[in-house]
């Protein structure tokens, strides 16, 4: 009979030694992954936010710009660079913007504001605002209503939970307030009646017109139709006034965004601020956004461009960011380290456990004319088989979950949401997807185990053949 064969059939000789072995090694993947998959899958959140709600992979700079981010630092984008720009085979469109800091006011209350000038209609390449207009919302009057509606026990043990919480599609509303299949059909309506906004977004022919964020709308009162006043510095710091009506109000994933974000056109922006022709920046759209292709899109760009304009990608424009998400991974890495420091000693102490049982019986196995060669085998061969099934058990335990939480992220409520959105991000924790992770959160267990392995063959060989059968 072969080694695998036997080491097969010995595994199953002690179930219960077997499957104590193997569930160190399953409780040692299981948690290492979902624990490395709420990590990760925060990270890419906060980063995929930022891109997709504020900078953009690629931006068009003056080169004083990231150091002092004023108007006067802004430059007159000529067609003839975004037609070159717009050449390369990575790019699918440039999008000027004009931004700076001015003063809101909506009745009795102020707000320092980020205001936003860009093109409505080719937005959408980059940030892609027009999907995050409000659908729903939970105002205290909605509450009222829907608690005296005949609610499913779930959906109204929420209600106050969520309440002043706003959605922009029927998909995360269901999910969030436990809204389930058979009873949508009843519910939906409800909500559609009194929780739904009649949400406009911009035109290029709108003027005098603006979209806001839910957090700023919250803090002014500021509702569609209400009359907002803009005051800030202009260009070379001339005196820049306006009044804009809220056509839209938007849900920007991150709360520093969404509490301080008043988009209105180009032109409208350039007007107020005395700039006309000129812009802040340009977003560059791109495909491939891989660090890969985009350090190389990047570079080609820099070829391109004038003197005093620079291409920066969206890890130079946040860095801070970046910074503050490798200290918490170093962290991270830490928690990590120590479980699989406790790990580490569960395997070696089943494997103490395992070898002090058989001591008996590989003493006899020597005895009778086994090599301890063929014997050390057959032993790192069970432990290599229990190992696997740990592993293969602990990835197939944790991928439900993984997708589940990538498909339901867990959102915090109350005192936790309220922390994250002092730190400036959204209340929610995701799950990535399996990836790489997956395969080195497995290959570390198995190292482990190897040693573990290494440490029964050595006891093997160094066996005292009269104290074993003793034992």
């Amino acid at each position: 009979m072969k080694n695998h064969q036997l080491a097969w059939r010995n595994l199953w000789r002690n179930k219960r030694r077997t499957l104590i072995t193997a569930a160190s090694v399953f409780f040692a993947v299981f948690f290492a992954l979902v624990m490395r998959s709420f990590q990760l899958g925060t990270y890419e959140k906060m980063y995929r936010d930022v891109i997709e709600s504020y900078s953009g992979y690629l931006q068009l700079q003056n080169t004083d710009y990231l150091d002092e981010s004023s108007l006067d630092n802004g430059f007159v984008l000529e067609q003839s660079l975004t037609d070159l720009i717009e050449a390369d085979p990575n790019v699918t469109g440039v999008i000027p913007k004009l931004e700076s800091f001015a003063l809101a006011a909506a009745g009795s209350r102020t707000q320092g504001v980020m205001v936003i000038g860009m093109d409505p209609d080719n937005e959408q390449k980059t940030l892609n605002i027009r999907n995050r207009l409000i659908k729903y919302r939970l105002t205290p009057e909605a509450c009222e209503i829907l608690k005296g509606e005949n609610l499913p026990g779930r959906t109204a043990k929420l209600i106050d939970v969520f309440a002043g919480e706003a959605w922009n599609d029927d998909k995360t509303l269901v999910s969030e307030l436990g809204i389930s299949n058979d009873d949508s059909a009843a519910v939906m309506p409800l909500f559609r009646r009194y929780a739904s906004l009649d949400n406009r977004y911009l035109t290029s022919a709108d003027s005098g017109r603006a979209v806001i964020g839910y957090g700023l709308s919250r803090y002014l009162g500021a509702d569609l139709g209400d009359t907002l006043v803009i005051m800030g510095q202009g260009y070379h710091g001339v005196s820049a006034a306006g009044l804009f009506v809220v056509k839209g109000i938007v849900s920007m994933p991150n709360p520093e965004i969404d509490n301080a974000f008043v988009y209105i056109t180009l032109a409208d922006a350039q007007y107020l601020y005395a700039a006309p022709g000129m812009v802040t920046s340009a977003i560059i759209s791109i495909n491939e956004t891989e660090d890969r292709e985009l350090y190389e899109t990047q570079r080609r760009l820099n070829d391109s461009c004038s003197d005093g304009l620079v291409i920066r990608n969206w890890k130079e424009m946040n860095a801070l960011l970046l910074n503050q998400m490798e200290a918490d991974n170093k962290s991270g890495a830490i928690m990590i380290g120590i479980l699989y420091l406790v790990i580490a000693f569960g395997v070696f102490g089943t494997v103490l456990m395992l070898m002090a049982e058989r001591r008996r019986e590989f003493g006899m196995l020597v005895s009778i004319g086994m090599q301890r060669k063929k014997l050390a085998g057959i032993v790192g061969m069970e432990m290599l088989f229990i190992g696997l099934l740990g592993v293969m058990a602990g990835v197939a335990a944790s991928l439900p979950i993984v997708f589940y939480g990538y498909a339901r992220p867990l959102r915090f409520t109350g005192e936790m949401a309220k922390m994250y959105e002092d730190y400036g991000f959204e209340p929610v924790m995701p799950m990535l997807l399996p990836d790489t992770y997956y395969l080195w959160q497995a290959v570390i267990v198995l190292l482990i185990l190897l040693i573990a392995i290494a440490f029964s063959v050595r006891r093997i060989f160094r066996l005292n053949i009269i104290n074993a059968l003793r034992a």
